[in-house]
Parts: C-alpha cells; structure tokens; sequence
C-alpha cells in the first residue's frame, strides 16, 4: 500500500463523493448488475454510466478518477462486454483505516 496514492485519490470532492455513493449503492444509484452474468457474484458494483450521471462530470473525467481509486486499492472494478462495475473495496478501506489509526 502506498498511503500518499490513498491520500490523492481522497483529495478531490468528486472522488470523496463517489466513494461516499459506493458505500450505499442502494440509495443512491438504481437498481445494478443488468449486465453482469448470472453466477458472477459483483454485489454491490456501479455501472460507470450511472456514476457518471450522477457526478454530473463527463464520463472521461470521471474514467479517470474511477482508475486512479482503483490503482489506489480503494475501488474493485468488474468488466463485462462493454459495461465496467465499481464498487468499494472494503478490506482495503478497512486497512487503510487501520494504517492511519496506528501509524499517523
């Protein structure tokens, strides 16, 4: 984990904000997974395109702060056919939480 890549990704509202969206999908994105395949287990993933609409950003910004989450560890991505799912990667979250309460 490099902490200084967290700490980029969080340094920008629009990213804080979807982060914040991911963790209850539910409430704020309609119903998921049309285009995941039966047997893929993806609970909880977001399509781009409905992050996208509600970040009220352009898809190709928000591509980008979707990737640099993901390169980060705080985002997990599924990809099928054309459609890309994100979601929260929780266990890194919870060890990133962890690294600030111990080490900082």
């Amino acid at each position: 984990m490099k902490p200084i890549d967290v700490f980029k990704a969080l340094s920008n509202d629009t990213r804080l904000h979807i982060l914040g969206w991911l963790k209850e999908p539910e409430k704020h994105f309609p119903a998921q997974g049309a285009h995941i395949p039966k047997g893929v287990d993806f609970a909880g993933g977001v399509c781009v395109g409905d992050i996208q609409e509600k970040a009220g950003a352009s898809q190709s910004t928000v591509s980008s702060y979707l990737n640099m989450m993901l390169k980060a560890g705080l985002l997990e991505s599924y990809r099928y056919g054309q459609w890309t799912y994100y979601r929260r990667n929780e266990e890194f979250i919870r060890q990133f939480a962890e690294y600030i309460r111990t080490e900082i």
